[in-house]
Formats: C-alpha cells, sequence, structure tokens
C-alpha cells in the first residue's frame, strides 16, 4: 500500500520528485516508478498538482532515465562482462545471444517492458548490452515512456480517489504480466533444449590414421 508519508513527500516535492522516482527505475534501480506516477495522477484529481504536468514529467523522466540506462549498458556492461562474467555465468557467448534477441525483438522489449515489472527497470540497460542501434532504441523508447505515462497518468486521475485500491491492481497487473513472460521463457528454452537433445549428432568423418 501506498504510506501517507510518500503522498507527503509527493505534496511537498511534487514534479521533482516524480521526475527522481521514475528516472531511478528506468535508469535500473529498483524504486517503485509506476506507483509514483499514480499517486501523483491521484493526487492531480484531487487539486494538488496538474495532470498535464504529471504525465509530461514523467514521460520525460521514463526517457531520460531508459537513455542513460542503455549508456550505462553500451558502455559499462559489456566491459563489466568481460572482466567479470565469469563470477555471475556470463561469457561473450551469451553477450551474443543477448545481441541476437535484441536485433529480432528490441523494439517490442523497450516500448512493451516499460509496462511490465522488472523489464521496465532492465531493458534499457540490455538493449545497451544488446548493441542495439541507438535510433531504433531511442523510437521506441520515447514512443514507450510517452504512453505509458498518459495511460498510466490516466488511470490515475480516473481512480485517484481510491488510490490503495487502485495502486494493488495496477501493481498486481504487472507482476502477471511479468510472470507469463518468465514462464513463457523458461518453456522456450525447455523447448529448445529437448530439440537439440534429439537431433542426431553428425556422423565422425575423420578416417583413422
Amino acid at each position: 500500500m501506498l504510506h501517507e508519508s510518500f503522498l507527503q513527500l509527493l505534496r511537498t516535492y511534487g514534479y521533482g520528485l516524480l521526475f527522481l522516482v521514475v528516472a531511478l527505475e528506468s535508469l535500473g534501480v529498483p524504486v517503485p516508478g509506476e506507483t509514483a506516477l499514480v499517486a501523483a495522477a491521484a493526487l492531480a484529481a484531487r487539486g494538488h498538482m496538474k495532470i498535464a504536468l504529471v504525465v509530461a514529467v514523467a514521460a520525460a523522466a521514463a526517457i531520460i532515465g531508459d537513455a542513460s540506462g542503455y549508456w550505462i549498458g553500451r558502455r559499462g556492461g559489456i566491459a563489466f562482462v568481460r572482466r567479470f562474467g565469469k563470477f555471475v555465468r556470463m561469457d561473450d557467448a551469451k553477450l551474443a545471444h543477448v545481441r541476437r534477441f535484441f536485433e529480432r525483438h528490441g523494439a517490442k522489449t523497450v516500448f512493451f517492458g516499460r509496462f511490465i515489472a522488472l523489464l521496465r527497470t532492465w531493458a534499457a540497460l540490455f538493449a545497451g548490452m544488446g548493441e542495439m542501434p541507438y535510433g531504433q532504441f531511442t523510437l521506441y523508447n520515447a514512443s514507450g515512456g510517452i504512453v505509458w505515462a498518459a495511460v498510466f497518468g490516466t488511470v490515475g486521475y480516473l481512480f485517484g480517489r481510491n488510490l490503495e485500491r487502485l495502486q494493488n491492481i495496477v501493481g498486481d497487473a504487472s507482476w502477471a504480466l511479468a510472470a507469463v513472460i518468465v514462464a513463457a521463457g523458461v518453456a522456450l528454452w525447455i523447448w529448445r533444449r529437448r530439440r537439440e537433445s534429439k537431433m542426431p549428432k553428425e556422423p565422425d568423418t575423420k578416417s583413422d590414421a
């Protein structure tokens, strides 16, 4: 539930706090950016803030935070993996897999990841590590951030008088989507492993010396 002290902080620091929390979440810090947006929109419905500014600030914070996360992933993430990857079971082969994934699914991941818990925090970092073209990333990052801010800002504004229930519904939906994606990913990985194990091995063509 939203603690009253957080709402008071939003009333006191307003758009600056909203920008900070959303930007930090987009940068990769696990803070409740979506909750802050919904709460700010609810406060706008009560006359404490302006909904147009809430949406604009949240969209700008999401876009800037994701852009920063992208460059951290691209400049620092690859170097980190190559230096310390053995400790987290990450190597160049897995980096290549990340790159292939973002070549095929990068646009969808960046845009729709904005609406899904975990992906909202980590998608930009992995897009950078996967070396997704920055122009393409920027297009889907900006469009995703604007649509996300508009949708959840509108929901918070329209239903903000029952804020705690609204927060629970939004949070549950976001985590449910994340769980479905994780389950689908695990199922796909298991299916591929089974398919590879059933594939006939290539015969040894080497002749005896």
